[in-house]
């Protein structure tokens, strides 16, 4: 009712790629939960949590609801920065879609409305060097092929779920940077 104006502006896309490449945060939301820290992919943090830090986020977020019948893709959960769950009935763990959007739009909703918070988060571009050079650490360290994708999610979700301030950001850039020309250093004597 009354949502005309957003269905002529709603765009559609061929691929999830095309959607979120401008996008600067990306969040996805599932039933499906890991309970076991070795299975970062599905490491989700709940809905009441999300909605109190996400308004510190400065940029364009994507909030990434899955199809009704299955939900996301694993590829497509690996490319966001956070999991958010939703609490629910141990007996039914899924949510109409409808109900499930209804439910992170009015949390966000309570908790701008009611509590905003000074935006303090790293952007897309500080956010993708970080993981660029996390990437390149690993190379550098001979990391095992067979767990560097694993351990690039692994990362990604921890810099989610912390959603580090730009003075955090520079603090660890300088770390890493240090530890990466320590390395390079000794490999050449």
């Amino acid at each position: 009712m009354h949502a005309q104006k957003i269905l002529d502006n709603a765009m559609i896309f061929s691929s999830f790629d095309d959607a979120v490449k401008n996008l600067g945060f990306l969040v996805a939301t599932s039933s499906i939960e890991s309970h076991s820290d070795k299975r970062h992919l599905r490491n989700a943090i709940l809905l009441e949590d999300f909605a109190g830090k996400i308004s510190e986020v400065d940029g364009k977020i994507g909030l990434i609801f899955g199809r009704e019948d299955y939900g996301l893709y694993n590829d497509e959960i690996a490319k966001c920065d956070i999991i958010v769950k939703i609490p629910t009935s141990e007996s039914y763990h899924s949510l109409n879609l409808s109900h499930a959007v209804s439910l992170v739009l009015y949390s966000l909703y309570a908790k701008k409305t009611f509590a905003p918070k000074k935006k303090r988060h790293i952007g897309k571009i500080e956010k993708e060097k970080l993981y660029d050079f996390f990437s390149s650490l690993l190379e550098e360290i001979d990391y095992p092929a067979h767990k560097k994708e694993n351990t690039r999610v692994m990362f990604q979700r921890i810099m989610g779920r912390s959603m580090p301030s730009k003075w955090e950001y520079h603090t660890l850039m300088g770390v890493l940077s240090k530890t990466l020309q320590k390395i390079k250093n000794t490999r050449r004597r």
